[in-house]
């Protein structure tokens, strides 16, 4: 046999061993310290198009790869204090809303610039959540805020809606010119130089408890509190309901209820609040929330401090405070709101309706709507609540399909 053909022999052997061995070890891989790779299998937080197509290409969107959720931090369930911190412990690394990072270390000259706009008030909203979850409800309390307020400023305080998807949710806004911005907050500048400083730094430490409730829900806390202090303005929640303009107010807080004989307020609430720039009043919040800080109590570190803050404190003449009666902010308590979203039936609910929509609108400057007394319910037509938005909104479309 000739040295060519004994040169092909050999090189076809060599290949058809080559092919034998792959068909039996087909997720070998070249590198010796990685695992077989597994053919179409994603990768966390991506997506397998369903094609056809063997020359398809898998385009991750920006909307997928942004970061838009924060982790509620719900603790194991009936854990002990001492387990709560070992777990939160673990928890920190991960935790960039706790950090100052290059996007957020621009929150500062963006909300300067917004405010930069001539506005005829400095609203703030506070948004935790996953941007997916800002729906019609919350867009509602933005629409009814800019169609009472129309040369106000917004700033939404988000992580999540400082992105892509939440540029989109919030385009019906922007479109309409309003001065509306969302912006990565950064809670070490918000309360450097605070009272609330050295809470935080113990928190970070991983030595505090930081407490059974979901640890987004303090933050909101605390961060309405520094950004009013830092900034002064507004502050509301993001389940109100705007009838009238609030821009003339200063240093004001709302009663909740007030004693039936007395009429004087027993409870606050911190949903609405407004204050000038570093308000004494704002400071002794901030160091109560830092030194009586309990995250086992729901509102202990919300609408019951501002309560025993401002009992304590609050008659003060050079704070300046006006404390406006319930019919100003929540006039209808949660108990009774549910009455507000029913169609009417009968002649006297008809009259009925009539009237309160006339008395919300001369007397009141917003509806607090008890989030988690109505969230799933139905704005029906013909309603309080269907007649006063109606009046009341720029961009919200149909109510009754879109609000839940």
């Amino acid at each position: 046999m000739g040295s060519k053909k004994l040169a092909m022999l050999v090189i076809f052997a060599v290949f058809a061993l080559l092919n034998l061995l792959y068909m039996e070890f087909p997720t070998c891989t070249l590198s010796d310290d990685k695992p077989p790779f597994k053919p179409n299998v994603p990768l966390p937080g991506t997506t397998v198009p369903m094609s056809t197509s063997s020359s398809s290409v898998s385009v991750v969107t920006s909307d997928q790869q942004e970061k838009e959720e924060i982790d509620p931090l719900l603790p194991p369930p009936k854990a002990t204090k001492s387990e709560r911190i070992s777990w939160f412990r673990r928890k920190l690394p991960e935790l960039e809303i706790l950090k100052s990072t290059t996007k957020s270390k621009r929150f500062h000259g963006r909300v300067l610039e917004l405010y930069n706009n001539n506005c005829s008030a400095q609203f703030f909203m506070v948004w935790l959540s996953p941007a997916k979850s800002f729906g019609p409800r919350e867009m509602l309390a933005v629409d009814t805020l800019f169609t009472t307020n129309p040369n106000a400023c917004l700033v939404i305080l988000s992580n999540s809606l400082d992105s892509p998807r939440g540029y989109t949710i919030l385009k019906p806004f922007l479109d309409q010119r309003f001065n509306l911005v969302a912006v990565t907050l950064d809670i070490p500048f918000l309360v450097k130089n605070t009272p609330a400083e050295a809470w935080l730094k113990k928190l970070k430490s991983g030595k505090m408890d930081p407490g059974s409730i979901p640890l987004f829900m303090h933050l909101s806390d605390l961060t309405r509190l520094a950004v009013l202090y830092k900034y002064g303005g507004i502050y509301l929640d993001t389940d109100i309901i705007f009838l009238n303009s609030v821009t003339g107010l200063r240093n004001a807080i709302g009663a909740q209820s007030l004693d039936p004989e007395t009429k004087r307020w027993t409870r606050l609430n911190n949903a609405v609040m407004v204050f000038d720039i570093y308000h004494p009043l704002m400071h002794e919040f901030l160091q109560e929330y830092s030194t009586t800080f309990d995250g086992n109590r729901w509102g202990y570190n919300s609408p019951y401090l501002v309560s025993r803050v401002i009992q304590r404190l609050g008659h003060k003449p050079e704070y300046n405070l006006t404390i406006f009666p319930p019919n100003a902010f929540y006039p209808v308590n949660w108990l009774k709101i549910p009455r507000l979203f029913k169609k009417p039936t009968t002649t006297g609910e008809v009259k009925w309706v009539e009237k309160t929509v006339q008395d919300m609108t001369k007397g009141s400057y917003m509806i607090h709507l008890w989030n988690k007394v109505t969230r799933k319910m139905k704005i029906e037509e013909g309603s309080v609540m269907h007649k006063l938005i109606s009046t009341h909104c720029t961009v919200c479309g149909n109510i009754t399909d879109s609000h839940t």
